[in-house]
């Protein structure tokens, strides 16, 4: 399998494509920039699958109906953050200075954890909530790699501070459901770069010292 990363949109949220040898293809949080993500897609030759979410916060789901509709593809997310595609007060575009964003509802509901086949994928659904209440991180056990949404990052953690976050929560979620997995595992975040499982257990400094 060949993943690429893509930082779209104003707050440059990554986007994630995964493909494999028959140029099949998922696409993780299109968060802005359509145009660039279906370049790449068309460039590459690629068959997509569907689109899943991490999470709908409007700088993560911004591009949703650009690719969906172009490649005829459904989307899948958490029950706990559906309405949160069709409105912008829950999806934070309706701040002041920021352009209101909006998609059709999901097509696919991720209602528990445990594996999800799409196509020839096989995911791994992990429940991780904390930096909003539907986040989700897909484990792609062959590839050592997790999709982690806004839950961890490279020396840092998601924000807890808004509607919705809960740091208790996601330092229980972050120790629980990502810290246990392999250490070698590549964690793709949300925003920022690569990092890893074993240098988040060993340096990140918000893991450290936290009392539950």
């Amino acid at each position: 399998m060949k993943w690429e990363r893509m930082p779209l949109g104003p707050l440059e949220a990554n986007a994630y494509i995964l493909s494999n040898e028959d140029k099949n293809c998922l696409i993780f949080d299109p968060g802005g920039e359509g145009n660039k993500i279906n370049q790449y897609i068309k460039d590459q030759d690629l068959k997509p699958q569907a689109i899943l979410l991490t999470h709908a916060h409007f700088d993560h789901i911004g591009a949703v109906d650009e690719v969906r509709s172009k490649w005829n593809i459904p989307v899948y997310v958490h029950p706990k953050e559906q309405d949160w595609l069709t409105n912008p007060k829950l999806n934070r575009s309706a701040l002041p200075g920021r352009i209101k964003i909006t998609s059709k509802p999901a097509d696919y509901l991720v209602e528990k954890e445990g594996e999800l086949h799409i196509c020839s994928f096989t995911l791994q659904i992990l429940f991780t909530p904390g930096h909003s209440p539907g986040s989700i991180s897909y484990y792609v056990n062959e590839e050592g790699i997790v999709i982690s949404g806004d839950v961890l990052f490279k020396g840092g953690i998601g924000r807890t501070d808004i509607t919705g976050g809960d740091q208790k929560t996601l330092i229980e979620t972050i120790r629980e459901k990502l810290l246990t997995l392999p250490e070698k595992t590549l964690v793709l975040s949300g925003h920022g770069a690569v990092t890893d499982i074993q240098t988040e257990q060993e340096q990140n400094p918000f893991l450290k010292g936290f009392i539950l």
